[in-house]
């Protein structure tokens, strides 16, 4: 008898509680998509057109030079930020491209980076810092952390390998200069007609 009446307790307290939830509704879009808007703004150092140089090291050890693009810009009423990177060999030659999202989750109260790139898809943790942002891509026992500093229109990101129990190995580079502004990826909309 006593665990009935603990199932009918626990029964009418999950009924109570979803009929509060139901009764409250489902929150008004336009509440939430300004919340998210309100912290991208955060990084409307980003949006623009972007070009220099990065380097890598291949896995062979030799240090690859190419030149850097980046288009960032607002996109949802600005509540996501989209980036699109394309680097050039010398001769003309797209040597990398990728594509990715930054959005705010207000659940969470954190940014995340949605990034293609290389035949790879992830989704990491961006942290903001007083004058860029850091990422990182765990890899088993190993990380690759990615620290940008973005001031006076110069963009330097790196890259370091972290291994336990050992000194950052810097992998990666990438020094850009603001060169103007793009109405990508907003404009150029379908529209009704």
């Amino acid at each position: 008898m006593i665990g009935y009446r603990a199932v009918a307790v626990a029964f009418l307290m999950t009924v109570g509680v979803w009929s509060a939830a139901l009764g409250q509704g489902r929150p008004d879009p336009s509440t939430l998509i300004a919340a998210q808007r309100e912290a991208m703004v955060k990084l409307a150092f980003m949006d623009g057109v972007w070009k220099g140089t990065a380097w890598t090291i291949l896995p062979s050890g030799e240090k690859h030079t190419i030149t850097q693009t980046e288009r960032i810009g607002p996109f949802l009423e600005g509540s996501v930020k989209v980036i699109e990177g394309r680097g050039y060999e010398p001769d003309g030659k797209l040597a990398f491209n990728a594509f990715g999202t930054i959005s705010y989750n207000l659940a969470t109260r954190a940014y995340t980076l949605h990034s293609y790139a290389q035949g790879y898809v992830g989704d990491f943790v961006l942290t903001l810092t007083a004058d860029g942002y850091v990422w990182e891509i765990p890899a088993g026992s190993m990380t690759i952390r990615y620290t940008a500093v973005v001031k006076d229109s110069a963009w330097q990101e790196v890259g370091d390998r972290i291994m336990p129990g050992q000194e950052p190995t810097r992998i990666f580079e990438m020094n850009l200069k603001r060169v103007g502004d793009t109405s990508w990826p907003a404009s150029g909309a379908v529209g009704p007609k």
